[in-house]
C-alpha cells in the first residue's frame, strides 16, 4: 500500500515526478523501436511500470519502465515467437520473477560479476549504436549486429537524406546539452532533442517514417497467446526475460540505494512488484519491464523523497498519450534512432572498463560484450559466467611459485594453494635445484592436498640421498610437517594457524618447525627474507634523523614488546628499559637523567608514557624484600611506591598479588619522579607534554591506560584524564 503525506508529496515528489516523465517518454518510444515492437508497447511498459512497480515494488525511489538492457533479446524474441507470443512470454516471465521474489533468494542475483552485467550492457549499447546507425543514415536496420557491420561501410557511402539530418541533429544536441548553463538544462536533453530535431523535421517538411500509434490507445484488443509448438524455446525465453529483468532491476535498487539516505531497498519486494508490473504489462501489449538506472536516477537528483514521484510518472505518461497523441506521431524515427545511439554509446562506460581492469576481471567483460555482439544476449552472458568461473578457480588453487640463487645455497618459496593442478609446475621448479646443494623451501600455502605433499616429499627424500639438504620452513599452518607426521589436515577449516612470525616468540618458531634452538642469526636471518623488503622505504626516511613523539619507559622484561602493544614501529618511541621500569627521583640516576633532557629537551617528545606489567619480578622482589646486592640497591628508588596510600585498582577492581598491586602504585610514583625533572615540569606547565600511566597485564594481553578523573586503570579505549588533572 502507498501512503502519500500531501505535503512531502507537493513538494518533493510532483516536480521529481514531471521532471522523470518528460525522461521517461521519449526513451519509451526509442526502446520499443529498437525492440522492433509496436511503438505503443513502450508507453503501456512506461505507464505500468511507473504505476504498478512504483507502488509495490520494495525501492521507494527506483523508477521501471521499459529498458535498454532488454532490447536485444526482445528484438530476437519478437522475431522468433511473433509479437502477440511475446506478449505471453512477458506475462510468464513475471510470474516467475514473483515466485523469485516470493522464496526469498533475490540477494542470489548480486553474486553475478559485476564485470559480466558491465559486458552484458556494453554488449547491449554497441548492438543498439550499429543497428540504429542504419536508420539514421536513412536505412533499415539488419537482424543482426555482424550483418549490420558489414552493411555498414555501404550505409556510410550511399546517399543521405533527411533522416541522416535529423538523427545527427538530435545527437548533436545531446552531446552539447551537458555544457549549457544550468538554467537550460532544467530541461531534460532527450526532450529537449527530440522536441527540437520534431519541430525542425516539420518545418523544413522532411518527408520521412514517423511514429505510428494506434487510432485509440485505450481501445486494447490484444489477448497474449501461446505458441502451437516450440516449448523449449518458450521457457528459455521466459527464463531469459526474468533472470535479465531481475538482475538488472535489483543492480539498479543496490546502486539507487547507494544515491540517498532513506529507506534501504527490499529486493525480495522489489521483485514481486517487477513481477506483477510485467504480467500486467504483458498482458496489456507492453514490453517488459525492469528499475531503469536512468529514470531512477534521474528522480533522486530532482528530489524525489517517496515512491510517489514513481507513481506519479506513470500516471503523467498515460495522460501525455491520451490527450497528446497526435504530437507523438510527429516525431521522426531519425530522432528516436539518434537518442538511441547516444544512449547506447553511454553503456559502453569507460569507467567500468578501468573498474574491472583494475580488479582483474577485464576477459569477462570483453568475452561478454563480445558475445552479446557476435551472438546473442543469453550466449555472452553464459560465456563471462563460464570465464569468471574459470578465473575464479584459478585464483583459488593459485600456487606462487620461484626458486633464486643465495650464495651456495638455494631458496625455493611457494605461496598460495598447492594442489593436484600445480604439481606439473612444483615438479619443474624443483627440478632446476641442482643435486648436493642445501635448500631452504619456504611453504607460505594456506591449504596442501595430498598430490603436492607427496611431491614436495618426494623431492625431498631423492635431493637429500643425493647428498643435499632441505630446509622446511613452514610460515602459518605446519602442513608438510602434519603430512610427514602420518597426521595430514584435510581441510582448511582443521588448519589452526600459527601466530604470524613477526608477532610470536621464537619458541612458537621450534615448535612449529622442530628445530632444537632457535638463535639471533636466525631472526636476524628471518627479518632480512621477509620484513626489510617492506620496512626499507620508511627506515630510509629515518636514515638521518629521528622525530619519535612518545618517551616509552617500562621494565626490562623480556614478554614486554613496546612497539607491539602500542602498534608503532621505527621511528615512533625514545625507549627506556630498566628493572622495575623506575625514574630515579631528585636526577639520581646519571644515565636516566640524560636520556629524559634529550628525549624531552632535544627531540622534543609530546608524551612521556611509564608501563608497568603483571607478574613483575622487581615488585615481588620489592613486596618480599630484594636480597642484597645491585639489585637491592637499585630497587630504593622504588621503595616510595611501596609507602603510597588508598588502593590503586584495574577498572575499579583491586588485583589479587601484592605484586601486581604493587606495580601499579610503582607507575604512578614514578610519573610523580617524573615531574621532578625541570625540563618535563616545564614542558607540561607549557601544555607541550603529556604524562600518562599504562599497565599491561601479560595473561590477558590487556593494556589499561591510567584515567585521571576515575583514579583507576581503565581498558585502552576507555577515556583516559591526565593524572592530577
Amino acid at each position: 500500500m502507498v501512503i502519500m503525506r500531501p505535503l512531502a508529496v507537493l513538494r518533493h515528489d510532483l516536480p521529481a515526478s514531471l521532471v522523470v516523465f518528460l525522461v521517461a517518454v521519449p526513451l519509451s518510444l526509442g526502446i520499443a523501436l529498437a525492440s522492433g515492437a509496436p511503438v505503443a508497447a513502450g508507453l503501456v511498459a512506461a505507464v505500468v511500470g511507473g504505476i504498478v512497480a512504483g507502488a509495490l515494488g520494495g525501492s521507494a525511489l527506483q523508477v521501471s519502465g521499459p529498458a535498454a538492457g532488454l532490447t536485444v533479446v526482445m528484438a530476437e524474441t519478437i522475431q522468433t515467437f511473433g509479437w502477440v507470443v511475446t506478449c505471453a512470454i512477458t506475462v510468464a516471465a513475471g510470474a516467475c520473477q514473483i515466485l523469485l521474489g516470493l522464496s526469498r533468494i533475490a540477494r542470489a542475483a548480486l553474486a553475478i560479476s559485476p564485470a559480466i552485467v558491465h559486458g552484458m550492457l556494453a554488449g547491449i549499447g554497441v548492438t543498439i549504436v550499429l543497428g540504429q546507425l542504419h536508420v539514421i543514415l536513412g536505412g533499415k536496420a539488419q537482424s543482426s549486429a555482424l550483418e549490420n557491420i558489414a552493411e555498414l561501410p555501404a550505409q556510410i557511402v550511399a546517399h543521405h537524406d533527411s533522416a541522416a539530418i535529423v538523427g545527427l541533429l538530435t545527437i548533436g544536441i545531446l552531446l552539447v546539452w551537458p555544457k549549457l548553463p544550468a538554467a537550460v538544462r532544467k530541461v531534460p536533453g532527450p526532450l529537449a532533442a527530440i522536441a527540437v530535431a520534431t519541430v525542425v523535421s516539420v518545418a523544413f517538411g522532411m518527408t520521412l517514417p514517423r511514429v505510428e500509434l494506434p487510432g485509440d490507445l485505450l481501445n486494447i484488443h490484444l489477448v497474449p497467446q501461446l505458441p502451437d509448438g516450440g516449448w523449449g524455446g518458450f521457457a528459455l525465453a521466459v527464463v531469459t526475460i526474468a533472470l535479465i529483468a531481475s538482475v538488472e532491476s535489483l543492480l539498479s535498487a543496490v546502486a539507487v540505494d547507494r544515491m540517498h539516505t532513506g529507506p534501504r531497498a527490499n529486493l525480495d519486494r522489489e521483485l514481486v512488484g517487477q513481477g506483477a508490473a510485467n504480467m500486467l504489462s504483458g498482458a496489456l501489449g507492453g514490453l517488459p519491464v525492469t528499475g531503469v538506472i536512468v529514470r531512477s536516477s534521474t528522480n533522486v537528483a530532482a528530489g524525489a523523497k517517496s515512491r510517489a514521484s514513481a507513481v506519479l510518472h506513470g500516471v503523467w505518461v498515460l495522460l501525455f498519450v491520451v490527450l497528446l497523441a497526435g504530437l507523438i506521431q510527429s516525431i521522426p524515427l531519425a530522432a528516436l534512432a539518434g537518442l538511441l545511439v547516444h544512449v547506447g554509446a553511454k553503456l559502453v562506460n569507460p569507467g567500468h572498463m578501468r573498474t574491472v581492469l583494475a580488479h582483474g576481471d577485464l576477459p569477462v567483460y570483453l568475452l561478454t560484450l563480445a558475445g552479446v555482439v557476435v551472438f546473442d544476449l543469453l550466449t555472452g552472458v553464459l560465456a563471462g559466467i563460464g570465464l569468471a568461473l574459470v578465473l575464479m578457480l584459478r585464483r583459488t588453487v593459485w600456487s606462487g611459485l620461484h626458486v633464486e640463487r643465495e650464495g651456495d645455497d638455494w631458496r625455493v618459496v611457494v605461496e598460495g594453494v598447492l594442489t593436484f593442478l600445480s604439481v606439473p609446475r612444483l615438479s619443474k621448479v624443483l627440478g632446476s635445484v641442482p643435486d648436493g646443494v642445501t635448500v631452504r623451501l619456504e611453504l607460505v600455502v594456506d591449504y596442501l592436498d595430498h598430490a603436492a605433499f607427496e611431491s614436495l616429499h618426494t623431492w625431498q627424500q631423492a635431493h637429500e640421498r643425493a647428498g643435499g639438504t632441505v630446509e622446511v620452513d613452514e610460515v602459518g599452518h605446519p602442513w608438510f610437517g602434519e603430512g610427514k607426521a602420518g597426521r595430514p589436515t584435510r581441510s582448511r577449516i582443521a588448519a589452526s594457524r600459527a601466530v604470524p612470525r613477526w608477532l610470536a616468540p621464537w619458541s612458537a618458531w621450534q615448535a612449529v618447525e622442530g628445530i632444537p634452538a632457535q638463535q639471533t642469526r636466525r631472526g636476524a636471518t628471518e627479518f632480512h627474507r621477509r620484513a626489510a623488503p617492506l620496512l626499507r622505504d620508511t627506515l630510509s626516511g629515518l636514515a638521518d634523523g629521528q622525530r619519535p613523539r612518545t618517551l616509552f619507559i617500562t621494565c626490562g622484561d623480556s614478554r614486554i614488546v613496546p612497539n607491539l602493544i602500542t602498534t608503532s614501529g621505527p621511528g615512533d618511541l625514545f625507549t627506556i628499559r630498566n628493572i622495575g621500569n623506575l625514574v630515579p627521583p631528585g636526577q639520581a640516576d646519571a644515565s636516566m637523567n640524560a636520556s629524559i633532557e634529550y628525549a624531552v629537551g632535544v627531540l622534543g617528545v609530546a608524551e612521556i608514557v611509564v608501563c608497568g606489567h603483571s607478574s613483575c619480578g622487581a615488585m615481588a622482589a620489592l613486596a618480599d624484600g630484594p636480597p642484597p646486592g645491585p639489585l637491592s640497591a637499585w630497587l630504593r628508588h622504588a621503595e616510595p611506591s611501596a609507602h603510597r596510600l588508598g588502593a590503586a585498582t584495574l577498572d575499579g577492581a583491586v588485583p589479587d598479588r601484592e605484586g601486581d598491586r604493587l606495580a601499579l602504585h610503582n607507575v604512578l610514583q614514578q610519573l610523580d619522579h617524573l615531574r621532578e625533572y625541570p625540563s618535563v615540569a616545564a614542558a607540561e606547565s607549557a601544555g607541550k607534554l603529556q604524562l600518562t600511566g599504562m599497565y599491561f597485564h601479560v595473561g590477558d594481553a590487556q593494556v589499561y591506560l591510567f584515567d585521571g578523573a576515575g583514579r583507576t586503570f581503565r581498558p585502552a579505549g576507555a577515556p583516559v584524564a591526565v593524572p592530577g588533572a
